[in-house]
């Protein structure tokens, strides 16, 4: 893909969603990683629902240290794997405080060593938090990028995050991120994507192979219905 074609991908998804930007509801750069974490396999409006209450009882690492598991487990229960994810959490905290002061570390290796923070946790944080320019390859990205032909079928989350990057100016990473994102989350859905009112169809594969295959079941609909006779 040619830098021109993909200038033309990265105005048209600005002038389509200009305010993109992180939905999880934060206030620092703690809350936030817990936020993030909380979102694996779970959407963003969950957690703002839970994390409403989560963020008012519980302000520092320390605050999560001082309760048992079960309750913690209690307080998150609505989200998926809130087992796991409380034992993260607490986990995380233990470590924030013995090893950073108990503030969030702003180096993406170290933030990657935590429990529960992946790659792409850390470069929310950092990007979103530290303003440290990042790109974060969630389920969104991932497959609005292979759709569009920024990335290629099979490349893993890993080779998807190198390519964008490669592709896209590193001072635009973050709002990239947080515009396909938009764009795969109100626009390019893994389920009935908008590909007849899409301004990118003329270069989306997926996009073209799913408008052919729809008109090709129109035509079968048509060539099957029994024509009326004229008196």
């Amino acid at each position: 893909m040619n830098a021109a074609t993909v200038r033309h991908i990265l105005d048209t998804m600005e002038s389509m969603f200009p305010d993109a930007h992180c939905e999880l509801n934060h206030s620092n750069a703690f809350e936030l990683t817990v936020a993030v974490l909380l979102s694996a396999q779970c959407t963003d409006e969950t957690v703002n629902k839970v994390t409403a209450d989560l963020f008012r009882k519980y302000t520092s690492p320390a605050d999560y240290l001082a309760v048992p598991l079960e309750e913690l487990e209690q307080d998150i229960r609505r989200i998926g794997l809130y087992r796991n994810k409380a034992k993260h959490i607490q986990n995380m905290c233990r470590i924030l405080i013995e090893q950073y002061g108990g503030d969030v570390p702003q180096e993406h290796d170290q933030l990657v060593t935590l429990p529960g923070v992946g790659r792409k946790t850390a470069n929310v944080v950092v990007s979103n938090a530290f303003g440290v320019p990042a790109i974060a390859v969630d389920t969104h990205v991932e497959r609005v990028s292979k759709r569009l032909g920024l990335a290629g079928w099979d490349d893993s989350v890993l080779e998807v995050e190198k390519k964008l990057m490669k592709r896209v100016p590193r001072d635009e990473w973050t709002l990239t991120h947080h515009r396909i994102i938009f764009f795969g989350r109100y626009h390019c859905k893994a389920q009935n994507p908008a590909c007849h009112i899409c301004p990118l169809l003329d270069i989306c594969r997926e996009g073209k192979k799913r408008m052919k295959t729809s008109q090709i079941r129109k035509d079968k609909e048509r060539s099957s219905t029994p024509k009326r006779k004229i008196n």
